[in-house]
C-alpha cells in the first residue's frame, strides 16, 4: 500500500522530507569464511512512502540487507538503489536506528537530537527544528535533562527525533524495540508507525515479532535461510492506528505464525476473509 509523495510534509522550514523509492537489484553476498552466501538473488522494491517489515528465522540475512539499505555494507553483487542512485555509503538522508539508541550520555535530550544537523553542519536549522521534533516525540518538557536519567522507551524517543531532524527520505529500524517492556514497545511502534506516516516517510524494519510486523508494516517480506532469500510476501491492508484484537489483525498475525510453524509450504489463501499472501 503506497503513499503519494508529498512535498508539503515537513518538520519546520527548508527542505521538506521526500520519502524513498528503494530497488533492490538481485544482491548477493558473501562473507569471509563461509562456504555459503548469507543473501542470495534477492530482488525487491519498496515503493516511496511505503513500510515493509523484513521477518525471518535468526541468520535469514535481514539485518545484512537492512545494513546494505544504510550504506553500511556493500554487496559482493548486486545494488541497492534509492530514488535511482546506487547507493555506495551511508548519508543523513537514511537513517537507522538500532536496539540501542546510542547517545551521548553527557548530553541532554536537546543536544542528542542535534547531533545529525551539527554534523551536517547546519547548526542554523537547530532551533527551528529540534524542539518541534521533540514536542512530536512528547519530550518537550525534558529537552534539557541529561538523557542518562531517562528511561529506555524516552532515550528510544531521543533515538527517532535525532533520526528525523535531518529531514530523511528513509528510516531504518534493527529492532530498536526489542529491549523494552511490552507497554513501553507497544506504544512506540505505534507512535514511530504514525510519525512516519504522517510524514510520508518511507521505512523498513528488521523484526522477529510477528505482532510488530502486522502492527506497523505496510508489507511483510518473508525472507528464508541458507541461503537468506525473499520466499513470499504478504500485504498488511488495514488502516492505522491499527486495533490488535481486531478479527482482521488476528488473523493476519496468525496467518503469519503459521507460515512460521510449517516445514514445506507457505500458507494458501482459501477465502476473503484470509489475509493476502503471495510469492514474491
Amino acid at each position: 500500500m503506497g503513499i503519494e509523495r508529498d512535498s508539503s510534509k515537513a518538520i519546520g522550514e527548508g527542505t521538506p522530507f521526500m520519502p524513498a523509492f528503494i530497488s533492490i537489484d538481485y544482491i548477493t553476498h558473501h562473507y569471509k569464511g563461509q562456504s555459503k552466501p548469507t543473501l542470495e538473488a534477492v530482488e525487491a522494491t519498496i515503493e516511496a512512502g511505503q513500510t515493509v517489515a523484513l521477518i525471518g528465522r535468526s541468520g535469514c540475512g535481514k539485518s545484512t540487507l537492512l545494513h546494505m539499505l544504510a550504506g553500511l555494507l556493500q554487496p559482493s553483487e548486486g545494488c541497492v538503489r534509492i530514488n535511482g542512485r546506487q547507493i555506495t555509503r551511508p548519508s543523513p538522508k537514511w537513517n537507522m536506528m538500532f536496539q540501542k539508541p546510542s547517545l551521548y550520555p553527557w548530553m541532554s535530550v536537546r543536544e542528542n537530537t542535534a547531533l545529525g544537523l551539527l554534523f551536517q553542519g547546519q547548526k542554523q536549522l537547530i532551533a527551528e527544528r529540534v524542539d518541534p521534533l521533540l514536542e512530536t516525540v512528547g519530550l518537550r518538557e525534558l529537552a534539557d535533562t541529561n538523557v542518562q536519567r531517562l528511561s529506555g522507551g524516552q532515550q528510544q524517543r531521543v533515538a527517532l527525533a535525532r533520526s528525523l531532524a535531518t529531514q530523511p527520505e528513509l528510516l531504518l529500524l534493527d529492532e530498536p524495540f526489542s529491549a523494552l517492556d511490552a507497554f513501553t514497545r507497544t506504544a512506540l511502534q505505534d507512535q514511530v508507525t504514525g510519525i512516519v506516516k504522517d510524514k510520508g516517510l518511507t521505512m523498513v524494519m528488521v523484526t522477529h515479532d510477528i505482532e510488530e510486523a502486522v502492527a506497523m508494516a505496510d508489507r511483510v517480506l518473508i525472507m528464508s535461510a541458507n541461503p537468506g532469500r525473499i520466499e513470499n510476501e504478504m500485504s498488511v491492508d488495514l488502516t492505522y492506528p491499527r486495533n490488535r484484537s481486531a478479527p482482521e489483525f488476528v488473523a493476519l498475525r496468525e496467518q503469519l505464525m503459521k507460515h512460521f510453524g510449517e516445514t514445506v509450504e507457505l500458507p494458501q489463501r482459501n477465502s476473503k476473509t484470509e489475509p493476502r499472501i503471495k510469492a514474491a
